[in-house]
């Protein structure tokens, strides 16, 4: 059954309006849903009885059951949750001075192939609906709420590629950037993307205030390729000259991701030529720890290595930060409690 969160505002209205509904009517639902979170439609008592019979015919309210939470030392939580049809995705919760922070997941299981990724190890089987994206916040949301909380910042940086589940994953940032939504602001909402030009393209047209995150992990073609094989059909030159394209058009400054793997992509030599390739952008590079996947035998850099590693892109020019670990005592890496949990379960 669809989910009620499935639906934006506008689509909505469009939706009541098939019903012989006022459009008024829109923003008393999302009222109930964003406002007041109910649990349930007898909840919505200004709506009308026959209109609360249909949406309960039609729709689910919350389309994720938790089957598992981790929750590391430093109170990092991973949830694993469950959906309508026994599939299984990942979320997380991450604490900061500048508030509450979550990763959502858009894909069930990942096509990308990055070799050094944990989400990876199980194929993608379908994409996420906007709505199955939305619960994630939801579940999330309402447990902050019982401690005075709410979710701060969207990271949409989970299992799954993004701008492959691009139609859905727009849909979502508008439901919990919309003032009549959760009201997260779009410059608290970042889509993290391994480099598919079209979309990127497409992105640029929208003219949307979300920040854009690109995976990119090595400053040349020969190892992007070996990490990510998605840069054989968009190698360096052609996304750069796309990324430049939309930071001109939206005036919006860019985050390249790099995660540091030991002997793999952190040497200075490398450093430098990260620093040549996005040097004169309005970017600058995340350096991230990398949370070790067993199948995969990479292993992180580190921390003298990638405060070097750091050092050389800021005196070549390029901002630079380096992420504070998280969640290292519990399945990290985006993936690694799923692909556990399916191995359970089929054992």
């Amino acid at each position: 059954m669809r989910t009620i969160y499935d639906l934006t505002l506008k689509q909505m209205e469009e939706m009541l309006a098939d019903k012989g509904q006022k459009s008024y009517r829109a923003k008393q639902l999302y009222a109930w849903l964003y406002r007041k979170q109910v649990s349930s439609f007898d909840e919505m008592t200004d709506l009308p009885a026959a209109l609360i019979s249909e949406l309960k015919n039609e729709y689910c309210l919350m389309p994720v059951v938790l089957a598992e939470k981790q929750i590391a030392r430093d109170l990092t939580a991973k949830y694993l949750f469950e959906l309508q049809d026994g599939s299984t995705i990942e979320s997380v919760l991450m604490h900061f001075s500048f508030g509450e922070s979550v990763c959502v997941t858009t894909q069930v299981g990942c096509s990308m192939g990055c070799t050094f990724c944990a989400s990876g190890l199980l194929k993608k089987q379908r994409d996420l609906t906007a709505g199955e994206i939305v619960g994630q916040i939801m579940y999330i949301q309402k447990e902050l709420a019982a401690e005075g909380k709410r979710v701060d910042n969207v990271v949409v940086m989970g299992t799954g590629e993004p701008f492959d589940n691009y139609d859905n994953v727009m849909d979502f940032c508008r439901v919990i950037n919309s003032d009549h939504g959760l009201g997260i602001g779009a410059r608290h909402i970042t889509i993290s993307a391994c480099g598919i030009i079209p979309k990127i393209r497409a992105f640029a047209a929208e003219h949307v205030q979300y920040n854009l995150a690109i995976s990119l992990h090595a400053p040349t073609d020969d190892l992007r390729t070996r990490l990510m094989p998605v840069n054989k059909a968009y190698p360096l030159a052609e996304l750069m000259q796309a990324l430049r394209q939309y930071s001109e058009e939206n005036h919006r400054r860019l985050t390249f991701e790099y995660i540091l793997l030991k002997g793999v992509n952190d040497a200075d030599d490398q450093a430098r030529m990260l620093a040549d390739l996005v040097r004169g952008m309005n970017a600058y590079v995340n350096l991230i720890p990398y949370n070790e996947v067993d199948e995969n035998g990479y292993h992180s850099t580190d921390d003298r290595t990638a405060l070097h590693f750091y050092d050389v892109l800021m005196k070549n020019g390029v901002k630079a930060t380096l992420r504070t670990r998280h969640g290292e005592d519990i399945d990290a890496a985006c993936g690694q409690l799923r692909a556990k949990h399916e191995r359970n379960r089929q054992n």
